[in-house]
């Protein structure tokens, strides 16, 4: 008995029997709060504890009750700033991580390791010191910018745009220069070999950032909070730290789980079609492998 213990201990090839039951069990953990809170969501009455029946009350509501996250003007107006936000995020941090990306790829010489470790100071710093530092530089620095909106929107850029740089220069290193390389051998110029081979090629991380991108802005506290400028600025995750110290009806919980949905659902779409565009271009490998490339 002992021996084939010990033989089963030493075997590195032997099946795991433990860590699906690890996994299952820490998944289960994970999961089952947040069901309990997209089930009280459904809740007929205002009670987040005790069930009294299926509604979507808190949802779609009446105009007449104005509770629910259709008819809500304080639900409304944060779910509106933070979609406002993150899509303007995607919109302007895609691009100018792309262009990054590409830049710090080509770049050789002796600033180029810096300037990658400076490009990835932003997923190293922990958020709260990010967002002091914001905080700091649009009071006393960029004074003319003021907080609110813009703020938030040029914080939401600044901490976003490193994400952009991992996964296009990912997939960057798995391409290769090979295909510019043909292209600008076939009489292409620098420009048309970039615009014409390499964007398209570059089309499955530019999508997957695009995504990225909106989840995470979407789901920021910490910045969205420092800069923002009275109610009219709240976004939804501040929505929800604000109301949950008080009294919050079940229209908080329909709150978070729409934005809980929106989030998987970005995530969801940019594996997907991360995963399609790949297979259309005869290529294997994963996302995970394209930014595993990523290097210092």
């Amino acid at each position: 008995m002992i021996s084939r213990t010990s033989t089963l201990l030493r075997n590195p090839w032997g099946k795991p029997r433990f860590l699906p039951l690890v996994t299952a069990l820490y998944v289960i953990w994970s999961i089952v709060p947040v069901a309990i809170a997209i089930r009280f969501s459904f809740n007929a009455g205002r009670s987040r504890s005790v069930w009294q029946g299926f509604s979507t009350r808190w949802y779609v509501g009446t105009p007449e009750a104005a509770e629910s996250v259709l008819y809500d003007p304080s639900l409304q107006a944060a779910l509106i700033q933070s979609l406002k936000l993150a899509a303007l995020t995607m919109l302007v941090a895609t691009p100018i991580g792309v262009a990054l990306a590409i830049g710090l790829a080509r770049w050789r010489g002796r600033l180029a390791k810096p300037a990658n470790f400076l490009m990835l100071f932003p997923l190293v710093t922990p958020e709260i010191v990010m967002g002091v530092a914001l905080f700091l530089v649009f009071d006393n620095l960029y004074d003319f910018v003021g907080f609110g909106t813009w703020a938030q929107f040029l914080g939401h850029v600044t901490f976003s745009i490193s994400f952009v740089v991992i996964i296009v220069r990912g997939r960057l290193f798995a391409i290769g220069r090979d295909y510019e390389e043909a292209a600008m051998d076939l009489g292409a110029s620098q420009f048309q070999a970039m615009h014409r081979v390499l964007l398209p090629l570059l089309a499955p991380a530019l999508l997957a950032s695009f995504a990225i991108v909106f989840a995470i802005s979407i789901d920021d506290f910490v910045i969205s909070q420092f800069l923002s400028a009275g109610a009219d600025t709240i976004t939804i995750p501040v929505r929800l730290y604000s109301g949950a110290r008080l009294a919050p009806p079940p229209s908080l919980n329909a709150l978070a789980t729409v934005l809980m949905v929106t989030t998987i659902g970005a995530v969801v779409i940019a594996g997907l079609l991360f995963r399609a565009l790949g297979k259309r271009g005869g290529e294997e490998g994963s996302a995970l492998e394209s930014v595993a490339g990523f290097e210092l």
